[in-house]
C-alpha cells in the first residue's frame, strides 16, 4: 500500500487529491497539512512513502518545507503546484523534491506520478529534462564537490548515468544495456551514492553540471 501525505493549504484541493488517490486499491491518504510547517512535522512523524506538496503555502512554503524533509532524510517528495514557473521547478530539484507535476493535469498523470515516486524513481518528463539541461548545462564543468566521487564510477556506471541523464527508464536502460532490470537497479544505485545524489533527479542535474553529458550528446 502506497502511503501519501498532502500539503496544500486549500481545503477543497487536498479533498480532490484524497478522492482521485484512495479510488486506487494501492493508494491510501495518511494525513493532511495546510502549510509547510505542518508538512515537515507530519511526514517526519508519520513516515509517509509520498508527499504531495503545494508551493505556495502560508508559514513555510513547500520549496523550503521540501528542504526540510530532505535533510532529514524523509520521505520522498513530489511537488504540485498551478505555476509552471522555471524557478519553481528548478529550486523544487536542488530542495530535493523527486518530482514535479502541475496541477492541471490528469488524475491518470497524478496517480502515476505517485506510483512513481514511491517506486524510488525520480518523475523526469520529457519537457522539465529538456528544462534542466539548459539550465544547468555550462561551458565549463564545475569542480565537483565533498561527497561527490566521480572518478570512482565505471565503465558501465558511467554508461547508465548517461543514459539517466537522457531520462531513460529502468526498463530502456536494460534494452539500451542488454542487462536485466534488477542489475541495472543495483548500478542505479551505486551511481547515486557515489555522486551523492537524493535521487535520479538530482543525478541528473550532477551529470550535467560535471560535464559528463552536454546538450545534444
Amino acid at each position: 500500500m502506497i502511503r501519501v501525505l498532502l500539503a496544500d493549504d486549500h481545503q477543497l484541493v487536498r479533498t480532490g487529491f484524497r478522492v482521485i488517490l484512495e479510488m486506487e486499491d494501492d493508494m491510501t491518504v495518511v494525513g493532511e497539512a495546510a502549510d509547510g510547517e505542518a508538512a515537515v512535522e507530519l511526514a517526519l512523524r508519520l513516515d509517509p512513502d509520498v508527499v504531495l506538496m503545494d508551493v505556495e503555502m502560508p508559514e513555510v512554503n513547500g520549496l523550503e518545507a521540501t528542504r526540510r524533509i530532505a535533510a532529514k532524510n524523509g520521505p520522498s517528495v513530489l511537488i504540485l503546484t498551478t505555476f509552471d514557473h522555471d524557478e519553481y521547478l528548478f529550486e523544487a530539484l536542488s530542495a530535493g523534491a523527486s518530482g514535479f507535476l502541475l496541477k492541471n493535469g490528469t488524475p491518470e498523470a497524478l496517480i502515476e506520478a505517485v506510483r512513481v515516486i514511491a517506486a524510488g524513481d525520480a518523475l523526469l518528463a520529457p519537457a522539465i529534462t529538456r528544462r534542466v539541461i539548459a539550465a544547468f548545462s555550462a561551458p565549463r564543468p564545475r569542480v565537483p564537490e565533498p561527497g561527490v566521487r566521480l572518478g570512482e564510477l565505471t565503465p558501465r556506471e558511467h554508461e547508465v548515468l548517461v543514459l539517466l541523464a537522457g531520462g531513460a527508464t529502468n526498463a530502456e536502460i536494460a534494452a539500451a544495456l542488454h542487462l536485466g532490470e534488477t542489475t541495472v537497479k543495483t548500478h542505479v544505485s551505486r551511481v547515486l551514492m557515489k555522486l551523492g545524489a537524493r535521487d535520479r533527479t538530482q543525478a541528473v542535474v550532477l551529470a550535467y553540471e560535471l560535464g559528463v553529458v552536454r546538450p545534444g550528446t
